[in-house]
């Protein structure tokens, strides 16, 4: 099934005064449980406006394809690598994850006050927040760095074999866990022998909507795709009050799920309308704009059943939009992340997948991002220090005859 364009088809039919409650007996959420500081909405606002920069890029280079990902992901598990990063590093990186000059401090403390929020915030919504970072074991990564993944991003942090046979199921099982089952295969074996460090976050989402879809209405129809050729759905029909706004070029339609802090919306070009000139024009303050504007009317919907799957690697979109010295090995700069090697470790690989499925009852998405770190093959020697008792022999190499053969296990007098 090919959706490439906006999901919804809405005819207003009449204005009315309020959205329909919560089915379900669900508490109906009006307001947060507290006031966002300063520093939450300035991570909201600078993941959503990641978002869409990411949104555009990818578009350019998948204007026919489908596309579904996670902002949130993306920003959180390269959040935790920019903690390991100093200097032009570290500027670029907040500054394509849309910070400014947010100090680091704040940017921290607001992701993780935003984790325990979201986690908690509609007790009908199934959310899950979970970050984890795996290192080959014995690399001299700082325990501050480590410390700081735990303390502000909640993250499951562990050491691993990475030349065992365990070590990829060790890592793909935790975000098969993570994920509900729907992401199961983050990392690919088996790990080459460079790659030193794994950072990764992962997302579930499963709402039931505020007002369910009625399955016997949903009928065969067809979707007009983005080269204009008609292609087969299942559409799903209700009338019912919800959200909308309207501009120039666009309809928006919001379907919250559980209690109502959660929501679907939908941003549909008008007739006529590029999708492409839509995503192009997409930012934070049209955002915002658009839907503060969106008002309770009644409408005749149709909106697609359908279940997508998504895998990308982020690497050229994020160079792209601006982090690059990250990307690049002797010049990268992660000595926060390992004083003893940061300046021969870099950003390998940034792979997302993601999962969505809507039908009549509701939505179940998922998504995980995995930061792959790896040492330059250039760095200096690895240290080897004498120190501890040990075995040694005195041998003739060609023929394999050994002459001599000792062990110490301590300093001879």
């Amino acid at each position: 099934m090919r959706l490439s364009g906006l999901l919804a088809t809405v005819a207003v039919v009449a204005a009315c005064s309020d959205a329909t409650g919560p089915s379900g007996g669900a508490r109906r959420i009006t307001e947060l449980p507290r006031a966002l500081s300063s520093g939450e909405e300035a991570v909201i606002g600078a993941s959503n406006a990641f978002g869409f920069n990411l949104l555009r890029e990818l578009d350019r280079t998948r204007a026919d394809s489908n596309i579904f990902m996670s902002p949130l992901s993306a920003s959180m598990a390269l959040g935790m690598t920019m903690n390991g990063a100093s200097g032009q590093t570290f500027d670029e990186m907040r500054s394509t994850l849309g910070f400014g000059a947010q100090p680091s401090a704040e940017i921290n403390a607001s992701y993780r006050s935003l984790i325990d929020m979201l986690r908690a915030l509609d007790p009908t919504v199934d959310v899950r927040i979970a970050n984890a970072i795996w290192y080959r074991t014995g690399f001299p990564f700082d325990a501050t760095f480590l410390d700081e993944s735990k303390q502000f991003f909640d993250a499951k942090v562990a050491p691993l074999d990475f030349a065992a046979a365990g070590a990829v199921p060790t890592i793909n099982d935790w975000v098969k866990a993570s994920t509900n089952g729907k992401i199961d295969n983050i990392v690919d074996g088996p790990i080459p022998a460079d790659v030193v460090m794994y950072l990764i976050n992962a997302i579930y989402f499963h709402g039931a909507w505020t007002t369910r879809f009625d399955k016997s209405l949903t009928k065969p129809d067809q979707f007009t795709t983005v080269d204009g050729s008609a292609a087969p759905v299942a559409m799903m029909h209700r009338t019912d009050t919800v959200r909308v706004a309207e501009t120039a070029d666009m309809q928006v339609v919001e379907l919250p799920y559980g209690g109502g802090a959660f929501a679907m919306t939908l941003l549909l070009p008008k007739p006529g309308g590029s999708l492409a000139a839509m995503v192009s024009s997409l930012s934070s303050d049209v955002w915002r704009s658009t839907v503060a504007a969106a008002t309770p009317q009644k409408v005749d919907l149709y909106m697609p059943k359908f279940s997508l799957r998504w895998d990308a690697l982020l690497n050229d979109p994020l160079q792209s939009l601006g982090m690059r010295l990250a990307f690049q090995g002797d010049v990268a700069d992660f000595t926060r992340m390992s004083r003893a090697a940061g300046n021969q470790l870099y950003i390998s690989k940034v792979k997302q997948q993601a999962f969505v499925d809507v039908h009549e009852e509701g939505t179940e998405a998922a998504a995980a991002t995995s930061v792959e770190i790896s040492v330059t093959c250039t760095c200096g020697p690895p240290v080897i220090r004498i120190d501890r008792p040990f075995v040694f022999a005195i041998r003739e190499r060609l023929s394999g005859t050994i002459l001599f053969l000792g062990k110490i296990v301590r300093p001879p007098a």
